[in-house]
């Protein structure tokens, strides 16, 4: 049985989602935050099983993208 106060909604998960490098991507803070870790638990936990992931699964930005990102969007200050 699926526990109806998990579910997250489309636009909450909608809204997490940003336009770097041409690529459809969420940043780790959110994608923490829906899962219910930290953001650190959430990339040790990636690190741990680099294997088990795609090599284009996750990237650093460079300072511009952050920068561009953080303008874009304010709930990232």
């Amino acid at each position: 049985m699926i526990n109806k106060t998990a579910i997250v909604p489309i636009e909450t998960i909608k809204q997490a989602i940003s336009l770097i490098r041409g690529q459809r991507v969420m940043i780790d803070s959110d994608l923490a935050e829906l899962y219910g870790v930290s953001t650190k638990a959430l990339n040790q936990a990636v690190k741990r099983n680099e294997q088990r992931f795609p090599p284009d699964f996750a990237f650093s930005l460079t300072r511009e993208e952050k920068d561009q990102l953080v303008t874009n969007c304010d709930r990232l200050r």
